[in-house]
Protein backbone atom coordinates (compact mmCIF):
# COMPACT_ATOMS: atom_id res chain seq x y z
CA UNK A 1 0.00 0.00 0.00
CA UNK A 2 2.94 2.29 0.80
CA UNK A 3 4.54 2.00 -2.96
CA UNK A 4 0.85 1.86 -4.29
CA UNK A 5 0.29 5.41 -3.03
CA UNK A 6 3.41 7.14 -3.36
CA UNK A 7 3.10 5.71 -7.62
CA UNK A 8 -0.49 7.41 -7.06
CA UNK A 9 0.78 11.03 -5.90
CA UNK A 10 3.72 10.45 -8.37
CA UNK A 11 1.38 10.05 -11.11
CA UNK A 12 -0.60 13.40 -10.13
CA UNK A 13 2.24 15.45 -10.03
CA UNK A 14 3.21 14.44 -13.30
CA UNK A 15 0.20 15.24 -15.13
CA UNK A 16 0.05 18.20 -12.65
CA UNK A 17 3.42 19.27 -14.31
CA UNK A 18 2.74 19.07 -17.85
CA UNK A 19 5.43 20.96 -19.37
CA UNK A 20 8.08 19.76 -17.12
CA UNK A 21 7.12 15.98 -17.72
CA UNK A 22 7.13 16.99 -21.43
CA UNK A 23 10.71 18.52 -21.29
CA UNK A 24 11.85 15.30 -19.53
CA UNK A 25 10.18 12.86 -21.98
CA UNK A 26 11.48 14.69 -24.71
CA UNK A 27 15.49 14.20 -23.37
CA UNK A 28 15.48 10.80 -22.52
CA UNK A 29 13.22 9.50 -25.45
CA UNK A 30 16.40 11.27 -27.28
CA UNK A 31 19.06 9.40 -25.46
CA UNK A 32 16.92 6.08 -25.79
CA UNK A 33 16.30 6.54 -29.41
CA UNK A 34 20.05 6.86 -30.12
CA UNK A 35 20.83 3.77 -27.95
CA UNK A 36 18.08 1.85 -30.03
CA UNK A 37 19.90 2.86 -33.00
CA UNK A 38 23.59 1.57 -31.99
CA UNK A 39 22.27 -1.67 -30.54
CA UNK A 40 19.90 -2.67 -33.57
CA UNK A 41 22.60 -1.13 -35.71
CA UNK A 42 25.61 -4.01 -33.98
CA UNK A 43 22.93 -6.87 -34.06
CA UNK A 44 22.35 -5.80 -38.04
CA UNK A 45 25.96 -5.69 -38.80
CA UNK A 46 26.19 -9.40 -36.55
CA UNK A 47 23.55 -10.62 -39.18
CA UNK A 48 24.82 -9.03 -42.23
CA UNK A 49 27.89 -11.15 -41.19
CA UNK A 50 25.87 -14.06 -41.06
CA UNK A 51 24.46 -13.27 -44.25
CA UNK A 52 28.05 -12.31 -46.15
CA UNK A 53 29.45 -15.95 -45.13
CA UNK A 54 26.07 -18.19 -46.28
CA UNK A 55 25.92 -15.37 -49.33
CA UNK A 56 30.03 -15.62 -50.24
CA UNK A 57 30.32 -19.06 -49.12
CA UNK A 58 32.99 -20.63 -46.53
CA UNK A 59 34.58 -23.18 -49.13
CA UNK A 60 35.06 -20.44 -51.65
CA UNK A 61 37.97 -17.59 -52.83
CA UNK A 62 37.16 -14.79 -55.19
CA UNK A 63 40.01 -13.36 -57.00
CA UNK A 64 40.39 -9.76 -58.32
CA UNK A 65 42.60 -8.76 -60.63
CA UNK A 66 44.95 -5.75 -59.62
CA UNK A 67 45.79 -5.14 -55.76
CA UNK A 68 42.60 -3.34 -54.89
CA UNK A 69 43.86 -2.90 -50.80
CA UNK A 70 47.09 -0.66 -52.19
CA UNK A 71 45.38 1.60 -54.96
CA UNK A 72 48.33 2.33 -56.31
CA UNK A 73 48.00 4.68 -58.79
CA UNK A 74 48.35 3.07 -62.17
CA UNK A 75 48.24 -0.10 -61.33
CA UNK A 76 47.23 -2.76 -64.03
CA UNK A 77 43.63 -4.60 -62.69
CA UNK A 78 43.76 -6.59 -65.92
CA UNK A 79 46.14 -9.37 -65.23
CA UNK A 80 44.15 -12.77 -64.91
CA UNK A 81 44.32 -14.71 -67.92
CA UNK A 82 42.78 -18.09 -68.94
CA UNK A 83 45.80 -19.54 -68.92
CA UNK A 84 45.41 -19.09 -65.20
CA UNK A 85 42.27 -21.14 -65.19
CA UNK A 86 43.81 -24.02 -66.60
CA UNK A 87 46.72 -24.11 -64.34
CA UNK A 88 44.53 -23.58 -61.51
CA UNK A 89 41.95 -26.42 -62.62
CA UNK A 90 45.08 -28.74 -63.45
CA UNK A 91 47.62 -27.98 -60.47
CA UNK A 92 45.78 -26.77 -57.44
CA UNK A 93 45.10 -29.02 -54.80
CA UNK A 94 41.39 -29.05 -53.59
CA UNK A 95 40.13 -26.59 -56.17
CA UNK A 96 36.53 -28.33 -57.76
CA UNK A 97 35.47 -25.48 -59.18
CA UNK A 98 37.04 -22.37 -61.15
CA UNK A 99 34.90 -19.82 -62.81
CA UNK A 100 36.23 -16.77 -64.43
CA UNK A 101 33.96 -13.89 -64.96
CA UNK A 102 34.03 -10.46 -66.46
CA UNK A 103 30.77 -7.72 -66.35
CA UNK A 104 29.66 -4.21 -67.54
CA UNK A 105 27.53 -1.84 -65.57
CA UNK A 106 24.61 0.14 -66.15
CA UNK A 107 22.63 -1.51 -69.06
CA UNK A 108 19.83 -0.55 -70.80
CA UNK A 109 17.29 -4.02 -71.11
CA UNK A 110 14.18 -4.21 -72.82
CA UNK A 111 11.02 -6.49 -72.97
CA UNK A 112 7.35 -6.50 -73.70
CA UNK A 113 7.70 -2.78 -74.36
CA UNK A 114 9.65 -2.29 -71.12
CA UNK A 115 12.97 -0.33 -70.45
CA UNK A 116 15.36 -1.09 -67.12
CA UNK A 117 18.78 -0.09 -66.42
CA UNK A 118 20.32 -2.95 -65.19
CA UNK A 119 22.89 -2.87 -62.88
CA UNK A 120 25.48 -5.70 -64.04
CA UNK A 121 25.39 -7.43 -67.46
CA UNK A 122 28.25 -10.73 -65.52
CA UNK A 123 30.05 -12.84 -67.89
CA UNK A 124 30.29 -16.16 -66.66
CA UNK A 125 31.16 -20.35 -67.65
CA UNK A 126 29.45 -22.75 -66.71
CA UNK A 127 27.33 -23.18 -63.31
CA UNK A 128 26.97 -19.72 -62.58
CA UNK A 129 24.54 -20.20 -60.12
CA UNK A 130 25.88 -23.29 -58.63
CA UNK A 131 29.30 -21.43 -58.17
CA UNK A 132 27.39 -18.47 -56.05
CA UNK A 133 25.24 -20.65 -53.99
CA UNK A 134 22.58 -19.24 -55.86
CA UNK A 135 19.87 -20.85 -55.98
CA UNK A 136 17.27 -21.06 -59.43
CA UNK A 137 13.56 -20.74 -58.99
CA UNK A 138 13.08 -21.86 -62.56
CA UNK A 139 14.53 -23.04 -65.68
CA UNK A 140 18.29 -24.00 -66.03
CA UNK A 141 22.19 -22.79 -65.62
CA UNK A 142 25.03 -21.94 -67.69
CA UNK A 143 26.37 -25.44 -69.32
CA UNK A 144 29.74 -25.61 -71.49
CA UNK A 145 27.70 -25.79 -74.84
CA UNK A 146 26.05 -22.24 -74.16
CA UNK A 147 30.16 -20.85 -73.63
CA UNK A 148 31.18 -22.70 -76.31
CA UNK A 149 28.75 -21.97 -78.59
CA UNK A 150 29.00 -18.52 -77.46
CA UNK A 151 25.10 -18.99 -77.43
CA UNK A 152 22.65 -15.94 -77.08
CA UNK A 153 20.94 -17.15 -73.78
CA UNK A 154 20.76 -15.45 -70.66
CA UNK A 155 19.50 -16.08 -66.70
CA UNK A 156 17.53 -13.19 -65.22
CA UNK A 157 18.18 -11.97 -61.76
CA UNK A 158 14.81 -11.31 -59.37
CA UNK A 159 14.98 -7.43 -60.13
CA UNK A 160 14.40 -7.64 -64.42
CA UNK A 161 11.82 -10.64 -64.13
CA UNK A 162 9.68 -8.73 -61.50
CA UNK A 163 9.96 -5.63 -63.72
CA UNK A 164 9.88 -7.23 -67.33
CA UNK A 165 7.79 -9.86 -66.71
CA UNK A 166 5.39 -9.47 -63.56
CA UNK A 167 3.54 -12.68 -62.81
CA UNK A 168 4.53 -14.49 -65.84
CA UNK A 169 6.63 -16.98 -66.91
CA UNK A 170 9.89 -15.48 -68.23
CA UNK A 171 11.58 -18.71 -69.72
CA UNK A 172 11.95 -19.17 -73.21
CA UNK A 173 11.33 -14.81 -73.80
CA UNK A 174 14.02 -12.81 -75.65
CA UNK A 175 15.07 -9.27 -73.75
CA UNK A 176 17.15 -6.83 -75.72
CA UNK A 177 20.60 -6.07 -73.67
CA UNK A 178 21.56 -3.04 -75.38
CA UNK A 179 21.52 -4.37 -78.87
CA UNK A 180 22.20 -8.06 -77.99
CA UNK A 181 18.84 -10.40 -78.46
CA UNK A 182 19.08 -13.27 -75.57
CA UNK A 183 16.74 -16.14 -74.69
CA UNK A 184 16.20 -16.72 -71.07
CA UNK A 185 16.83 -19.89 -70.03
CA UNK A 186 16.46 -19.32 -66.05
CA UNK A 187 15.52 -17.09 -63.47
CA UNK A 188 17.37 -16.09 -60.05
CA UNK A 189 16.42 -16.78 -56.55
CA UNK A 190 15.57 -13.10 -54.56
CA UNK A 191 19.01 -12.72 -52.56
CA UNK A 192 18.24 -10.54 -49.39
CA UNK A 193 21.30 -8.78 -49.32
CA UNK A 194 22.02 -4.94 -49.28
CA UNK A 195 25.28 -3.30 -49.36
CA UNK A 196 24.44 0.11 -49.40
CA UNK A 197 24.61 0.13 -53.61
CA UNK A 198 22.74 -1.18 -56.67
CA UNK A 199 20.73 -3.71 -55.82
CA UNK A 200 22.78 -7.63 -56.03
CA UNK A 201 19.36 -8.95 -57.97
CA UNK A 202 19.76 -6.22 -60.47
CA UNK A 203 21.81 -8.53 -63.26
CA UNK A 204 21.71 -10.92 -65.83
CA UNK A 205 24.47 -13.58 -66.50
CA UNK A 206 25.26 -14.65 -70.39
CA UNK A 207 28.00 -16.69 -71.57
CA UNK A 208 31.29 -15.03 -71.31
CA UNK A 209 32.38 -15.57 -74.74
CA UNK A 210 29.09 -14.21 -75.32
CA UNK A 211 29.70 -10.93 -73.69
CA UNK A 212 33.30 -10.71 -74.80
CA UNK A 213 32.34 -10.85 -78.45
CA UNK A 214 29.31 -8.99 -78.57
CA UNK A 215 30.46 -6.29 -76.93
CA UNK A 216 34.08 -5.73 -78.25
CA UNK A 217 35.71 -6.59 -74.60
CA UNK A 218 39.36 -8.12 -74.60
CA UNK A 219 39.01 -11.81 -74.72
CA UNK A 220 42.53 -12.70 -73.20
CA UNK A 221 41.97 -10.99 -69.47
CA UNK A 222 38.88 -11.11 -67.00
CA UNK A 223 38.48 -9.10 -64.30
CA UNK A 224 37.77 -11.92 -61.55
CA UNK A 225 37.61 -15.47 -60.62
CA UNK A 226 35.59 -18.03 -58.64
CA UNK A 227 37.13 -20.31 -56.94
CA UNK A 228 35.42 -23.66 -54.91
CA UNK A 229 37.25 -25.99 -52.42
CA UNK A 230 37.24 -29.62 -51.24
CA UNK A 231 37.63 -29.42 -46.84
CA UNK A 232 36.54 -25.65 -46.09
CA UNK A 233 38.50 -25.97 -42.80
CA UNK A 234 41.53 -26.02 -44.69
CA UNK A 235 40.65 -22.48 -46.48
CA UNK A 236 43.87 -20.97 -45.02
CA UNK A 237 46.09 -23.56 -46.50
CA UNK A 238 43.95 -22.93 -50.03
CA UNK A 239 44.89 -19.47 -49.98
CA UNK A 240 47.98 -19.72 -49.68
CA UNK A 241 48.32 -22.55 -52.38
CA UNK A 242 46.33 -20.00 -54.85
CA UNK A 243 48.59 -17.76 -53.61
CA UNK A 244 51.66 -19.07 -54.72
CA UNK A 245 50.37 -20.39 -57.97
CA UNK A 246 48.96 -17.08 -59.17
CA UNK A 247 52.82 -15.14 -58.05
CA UNK A 248 54.42 -17.83 -60.29
CA UNK A 249 52.11 -17.76 -62.76
CA UNK A 250 52.14 -14.15 -62.66
CA UNK A 251 55.86 -14.36 -62.86
CA UNK A 252 56.16 -12.16 -59.81
CA UNK A 253 59.89 -12.00 -57.49
CA UNK A 254 60.12 -12.39 -53.90
CA UNK A 255 59.42 -9.09 -52.57
CA UNK A 256 57.33 -7.84 -55.46
CA UNK A 257 53.65 -6.84 -54.63
CA UNK A 258 50.91 -9.51 -55.55
CA UNK A 259 49.30 -7.82 -59.41
CA UNK A 260 45.70 -9.74 -57.84
CA UNK A 261 43.71 -9.67 -54.24
CA UNK A 262 42.40 -13.24 -53.09
CA UNK A 263 39.08 -12.82 -50.86
CA UNK A 264 37.35 -15.03 -48.57
CA UNK A 265 34.48 -15.10 -46.38
CA UNK A 266 36.75 -14.91 -43.27
CA UNK A 267 38.52 -11.56 -45.43
CA UNK A 268 34.90 -9.74 -45.35
CA UNK A 269 34.23 -10.74 -42.22
CA UNK A 270 37.39 -8.72 -41.12
CA UNK A 271 36.03 -5.86 -42.99
CA UNK A 272 32.64 -5.96 -41.32
CA UNK A 273 34.05 -6.11 -38.31
CA UNK A 274 36.73 -3.12 -38.22
CA UNK A 275 33.10 -1.45 -39.97
CA UNK A 276 31.08 -2.73 -36.88
CA UNK A 277 33.98 -1.33 -34.42
CA UNK A 278 33.44 2.21 -36.21
CA UNK A 279 29.77 2.20 -36.23
CA UNK A 280 29.57 0.98 -32.64
CA UNK A 281 31.98 4.20 -31.47
CA UNK A 282 30.43 6.38 -33.30
CA UNK A 283 26.79 5.65 -32.20
CA UNK A 284 27.97 4.51 -28.74
CA UNK A 285 29.48 8.40 -28.08
CA UNK A 286 26.33 9.79 -29.53
CA UNK A 287 24.04 7.28 -27.43
CA UNK A 288 26.27 8.01 -23.98
CA UNK A 289 26.06 11.68 -24.53
CA UNK A 290 22.42 11.72 -25.36
CA UNK A 291 21.56 9.44 -22.40
CA UNK A 292 23.83 11.79 -19.88
CA UNK A 293 22.08 14.70 -21.51
CA UNK A 294 18.92 13.41 -20.48
CA UNK A 295 19.81 12.95 -17.41
CA UNK A 296 21.04 16.06 -16.58
CA UNK A 297 17.88 17.77 -17.93
CA UNK A 298 15.79 15.31 -15.69
CA UNK A 299 17.91 16.28 -12.15
CA UNK A 300 17.59 20.17 -13.19
CA UNK A 301 14.53 20.11 -14.10
CA UNK A 302 13.63 18.03 -10.81
CA UNK A 303 15.85 20.38 -8.74
CA UNK A 304 13.08 23.11 -9.92
CA UNK A 305 10.41 21.10 -9.31
CA UNK A 306 11.44 20.41 -5.78
CA UNK A 307 11.88 24.48 -5.50
CA UNK A 308 8.10 24.87 -6.69
CA UNK A 309 6.24 22.63 -4.78
CA UNK A 310 8.87 23.51 -1.68
CA UNK A 311 5.13 24.49 0.55
CA UNK A 312 3.68 21.10 -0.62
CA UNK A 313 7.05 19.39 0.82
CA UNK A 314 6.61 21.09 3.83
CA UNK A 315 3.36 20.70 4.66
CA UNK A 316 3.59 16.83 3.86
CA UNK A 317 6.88 16.54 6.75
CA UNK A 318 4.98 18.79 8.93
CA UNK A 319 1.80 16.61 9.39
CA UNK A 320 3.83 13.43 9.79
CA UNK A 321 5.28 12.02 6.08
CA UNK A 322 8.43 10.70 6.74
CA UNK A 323 11.71 11.48 4.86
CA UNK A 324 11.44 7.73 2.93
CA UNK A 325 8.07 8.53 1.47
CA UNK A 326 9.33 11.84 0.22
CA UNK A 327 12.21 10.28 -1.80
CA UNK A 328 10.23 7.80 -2.94
CA UNK A 329 7.88 9.47 -4.35
CA UNK A 330 10.21 11.85 -6.24
CA UNK A 331 12.37 8.61 -7.35
CA UNK A 332 8.82 7.30 -8.89
CA UNK A 333 8.36 10.61 -10.79
CA UNK A 334 11.64 10.11 -12.81
CA UNK A 335 11.50 6.84 -13.15
CA UNK A 336 7.23 7.08 -14.63
CA UNK A 337 8.95 9.70 -16.84
CA UNK A 338 11.91 8.01 -17.75
CA UNK A 339 9.82 4.95 -19.18
CA UNK A 340 7.53 7.12 -20.84
CA UNK A 341 10.85 8.39 -22.24
CA UNK A 342 12.28 4.73 -23.27
CA UNK A 343 8.68 4.08 -24.97
CA UNK A 344 9.04 7.70 -27.35
CA UNK A 345 12.43 6.78 -27.66
CA UNK A 346 12.04 3.37 -28.69
CA UNK A 347 9.90 4.40 -31.35
CA UNK A 348 11.14 6.93 -32.51
CA UNK A 349 14.57 5.00 -32.96
CA UNK A 350 12.88 2.14 -34.85
CA UNK A 351 11.43 4.65 -37.01
CA UNK A 352 14.94 6.17 -37.73
CA UNK A 353 16.40 2.59 -37.90
CA UNK A 354 13.93 2.20 -40.57
CA UNK A 355 14.66 4.67 -42.47
CA UNK A 356 18.25 3.97 -42.40
CA UNK A 357 17.73 0.48 -43.24
CA UNK A 358 15.38 1.42 -46.24
CA UNK A 359 18.70 3.68 -48.00
CA UNK A 360 20.90 0.91 -46.73
CA UNK A 361 22.77 3.18 -44.92
CA UNK A 362 23.19 0.54 -41.52
CA UNK A 363 21.67 -2.73 -41.60
CA UNK A 364 19.25 -2.82 -38.50
CA UNK A 365 18.10 -5.16 -36.81
CA UNK A 366 15.17 -5.39 -34.03
CA UNK A 367 14.26 -7.49 -31.36
CA UNK A 368 13.11 -7.49 -28.08
CA UNK A 369 16.07 -7.55 -26.68
CA UNK A 370 16.33 -3.95 -27.72
CA UNK A 371 13.28 -2.76 -25.66
CA UNK A 372 14.68 -4.65 -22.27
CA UNK A 373 17.77 -2.47 -22.53
CA UNK A 374 15.96 0.49 -23.62
CA UNK A 375 13.85 0.23 -20.80
CA UNK A 376 16.49 -0.94 -18.16
CA UNK A 377 18.57 2.14 -19.22
CA UNK A 378 15.35 4.55 -18.47
CA UNK A 379 15.20 3.03 -15.37
CA UNK A 380 18.70 3.61 -13.95
CA UNK A 381 18.58 6.98 -15.82
CA UNK A 382 15.56 7.74 -13.76
CA UNK A 383 16.62 6.56 -10.36
CA UNK A 384 20.69 7.80 -10.75
CA UNK A 385 19.67 11.44 -11.93
CA UNK A 386 16.78 11.54 -9.59
CA UNK A 387 18.11 10.52 -6.50
CA UNK A 388 19.66 13.68 -5.69
CA UNK A 389 17.16 15.84 -6.19
CA UNK A 390 14.64 13.38 -4.23
CA UNK A 391 17.23 13.51 -1.52
CA UNK A 392 17.35 17.23 -1.08
CA UNK A 393 13.25 16.87 -1.28
CA UNK A 394 13.27 14.69 1.67
CA UNK A 395 16.11 16.04 3.38
CA UNK A 396 14.04 19.33 3.49
CA UNK A 397 12.79 21.60 7.25
CA UNK A 398 9.32 21.22 7.25
CA UNK A 399 9.36 24.57 8.83
CA UNK A 400 11.69 26.68 6.53
CA UNK A 401 10.18 24.87 3.65
CA UNK A 402 6.33 26.53 4.91
CA UNK A 403 8.13 29.64 5.07
CA UNK A 404 9.37 29.56 1.65
CA UNK A 405 13.11 29.43 1.72
CA UNK A 406 14.11 27.97 -1.32
CA UNK A 407 15.54 24.35 -1.53
CA UNK A 408 18.81 25.71 -3.12
CA UNK A 409 19.66 27.43 0.66
CA UNK A 410 18.74 24.56 2.69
Amino acid sequence: MFYLRNFELALKAVLAYRLRSLFVILAVSLGIAALTIIISSIDGAQKKARDVVDWFGPDAAFVLGGDIKSKAVGQRVNTLTWADVKKIERSLPGAYMVIPMRAIRDIQVKAQHKNLNVAVIAGSTSNYAQAWNWPLIMGRDLNNDDVQRARKVCILGDEPTQELFPGKDPLGKTVLVGNLAVQIIGVLSYRDFSGGGPSINSRIIIPITTLTQRFNLDRKYFRALRVKFFHPELMDDHVKNLRALLRHEHHLSPGQPDDFTILTAREILKFLAMLKGSLVLFLGVTAAVAVIVGGFVLANLFYLSVDERKNEIGLKLALGANKLAIKVQFLTEAVILTILGAICGFGLGTLTGRILSDLGIIPIEFSLKIFLISSLSALLIGLVFGLKPANQAASMNPVAALKGVSASEL
